[in-house]
């Protein structure tokens, strides 16, 4: 079954001194203001469209790695998955770069490595992302 999920952004002003407001729609978690100094200089209590992006390609990579591993019985303790997502104005996002450590019982660290390059390619975020360069560091902790 798809779903559809939504969010919205209302923007006033321009791109360099104006601002905006991101509302999450579907699970109504809350609104976050958005500038372009937060993209492109400090947060200073913003977020960005790359903030955004790597929270959700953190989740969802972590979701895939956690079916991957489970699926291949080796069911996973804890995983804390970082996405770093990097944005060059005037060129866009040059890249993402994901970082996962992972408590998995029965599992080495070659067997982790290769289910987190798996994660990788095939989580939907990542996907969506093709044309990016996506690296990954993957270690056992």
């Amino acid at each position: 079954m798809a779903t559809t999920r939504q969010a919205h952004t209302v923007w006033e002003g321009n791109l360099i001194e104006g601002k905006g407001i991101v509302t999450f729609d579907s699970s109504g978690i809350g609104e976050y203001d958005v500038s372009w100094p937060a993209r492109s200089e400090q947060p200073n209590g913003r977020t960005s469209p790359e903030e955004l992006i790597a929270a959700a390609h953190s989740s969802c990579f972590s979701m895939a790695l956690s079916n991957g591993l489970a699926k291949a019985g080796t069911p996973p303790t804890k995983l804390n998955t970082k996405a770093e997502v990097t944005f060059q104005p005037g060129t866009g996002i040059t890249g993402v770069h994901i970082t996962v450590e992972g408590e998995v019982p029965g599992l080495d660290e070659d067997g982790f490595v290769k289910a987190a390059e798996d994660a990788k390619a095939n989580c939907p975020v990542s996907q969506a992302l093709t044309g990016t360069t996506i690296t990954l560091s993957a270690s056992l902790a």
